[in-house]
């Protein structure tokens, strides 16, 4: 029979990704609701380890819905990967009367949470807090949609001075080893070509159709490309394509942390709120050390180790489309 959790702590932890506040916001009053006593970890489990942890009320989280970024902030905590740290974090949560544990944040974050249950008689649900939706388990992350809709106000815009002097434009967004933000923001940007970490990228292709356009005056050519292609990113794609096509203008913006700021879109807003509230419900049913995810517009719950070992996975359908309306 699993122990009943009557108090919890909730941490952001990683990358920040706008809509974490909303999920903060939803824990916090679900698990009042509910009779239970909330606390926030500041700066994730760095904060665990230096017992940097508030009791949080209803009013706590007012107005922070519509805010990117975290209130609770996050780190990275290299002492966490040592028993000797993880056990610190325990006891001051122990001496709190602390028995569950809201993790939201990404991959490495999840595998400390793993780690840490497996250790210790605390019940963590981990909720998918990342722009690059590479969690296995959920059609939904939180922050992934927020920050497509930058990259493709960030790309509309660069268009139009494309389209105004006949250039070549590389694109590099974030997803180091993912390459949604990329493939979603090229598709909806009408990119030519989308260079992602999942796919080889046949460069030679590329430029035989960028020499072909050249020679039928199709100036005007948009490549997205994310951080962790295998060619190292736009600025290297740059060097190659100008030493294939000396006679064009290739110009690389970088949109980097841009993708990460901002107000929430609204369904980040709202998957963020219907996460945060299961996980609290989760750990009143006794479901724990779990990953909350949506799939298909339902609620999925996972063991939190196997969201860890396993990876989202871009289809071929994706590539086909890519392929066919760039044509």
């Amino acid at each position: 029979m699993a122990k009943k959790v009557t108090r919890i702590g909730v941490l952001t932890s990683g990358g920040d990704a706008p809509g974490m506040n909303a999920a903060i916001r939803a824990v916090v009053r679900t698990g009042i609701f509910h009779g239970m006593e909330v606390y926030g970890i500041m700066r994730g489990y760095q904060g665990m380890i230096e017992d940097d942890i508030m009791k949080m009320e209803s009013r706590s989280v007012a107005n922070i819905i519509q805010r990117g970024g975290t209130i609770l902030k996050t780190a990275r905590c290299k002492d966490f990967y040592e028993k000797a740290g993880r056990q610190k974090a325990y006891s001051n949560l122990k001496k709190r009367g602390i028995n569950g544990l809201v993790v939201i944040g990404g991959d490495g974050s999840f595998r400390g949470a793993v780690k840490f249950g497996q250790e210790f008689d605390i019940a963590c649900i981990g909720i998918a807090g990342t722009i690059d939706k590479d969690i296995y388990g959920s059609d939904f992350t939180i922050g992934f949609d927020t920050a497509v809709n930058t990259a493709i106000q960030a790309i509309d815009k660069i268009r139009d001075t494309m389209d105004a002097h006949d250039r070549i434009f590389i694109i590099e967004v974030m997803g180091r080893d993912a390459g949604y933000i990329a493939l979603h923001s090229g598709i909806a940007t009408g990119a030519e070509n989308i260079l992602i970490p999942e796919r080889k990228t046949n460069i030679k292709d590329i430029i035989e159709s960028l020499l072909e356009k050249e020679r039928r005056k199709k100036l005007v050519n948009l490549i997205v490309v994310a951080e962790g292609d295998e060619f190292g990113g736009a600025n290297e794609i740059q060097k190659i394509l100008h030493e294939n096509l000396p006679k064009a203008e290739i110009r690389v913006a970088i949109l980097g942390h841009i993708q990460r700021g901002g107000s929430p879109t609204g369904l980040d807003r709202l998957i963020a709120s219907r996460m945060g509230y299961h996980a609290v419900e989760c750990l009143l049913e006794g479901r724990h050390n779990v990953f909350v995810g949506i799939l298909n517009n339902k609620m999925h719950y996972i063991p939190l180790e196997k969201a860890v070992k396993n990876k989202g996975n871009i289809g071929g359908e994706w590539m086909k489309i890519v392929k066919i309306l760039a044509s």
